[in-house]
């Protein structure tokens, strides 16, 4: 019973840990790794067996981020979201499974839209030097420059996580 007690919390951590350092390393590089994304699916593998999930949920959950993998694939390829945002949207909906993942895509969708529009609106600001000579302000500020839109994923997963079982298992 000890180590049941200890997943949950050891799942919160891992997986808040991940999507701050997921958020801030696409804002600042614009790259997800993916020894982060191998760190989720290794972590759910390990803890969501141990947190009461069934051969069943996990199935459908494997099956439910394989198509959202497929999808960001298709995504990607169109150049519409970058590779690394395919594979932190499929790990994230793996953790999430069929209950939470349509609110973490419609919070995905929503909080893309707004930071899209944000990112859009500070690449019409003019910035002084200073800033300017830092370089990750530099090419999040270039006109034509993607989105890192692992921040909106990243967002969305945080709000959406304190609902699943993960997070309500404790309180």
């Amino acid at each position: 019973m000890m180590i049941t007690a200890l997943t949950a919390p050891a799942g919160m951590l891992i997986f808040g840990y991940a999507m701050i350092y997921a958020a801030l390393m696409d804002l600042t590089t614009m790259t997800i790794r993916n020894g982060l994304v191998l760190v989720l699916l290794a972590a759910y593998a390990a803890l969501a067996p141990l947190a009461g999930f069934t051969p069943h949920e996990i199935g459908l959950s494997a099956a439910l981020a394989a198509g959202t993998l497929l999808v960001g694939f298709l995504f990607f390829a169109r150049g519409w979201i970058g590779g690394g945002d395919a594979k932190l949207a499929a790990v994230t909906v793996l953790w999430f499974g069929a209950d939470h993942t349509p609110a973490y895509l419609v919070y995905t969708a929503l909080f893309g839209g707004a930071f899209t529009l944000l990112i859009l609106r500070f690449r019409a600001l003019v910035l002084p030097v200073w800033l300017m000579n830092r370089s990750w302000v530099a090419r999040l500020h270039a006109r034509g420059a993607g989105v890192p839109y692992g921040v909106a994923l990243a967002v969305a997963a945080l709000v959406v996580f304190p609902d699943t079982r993960w997070m309500t298992t404790l309180f």
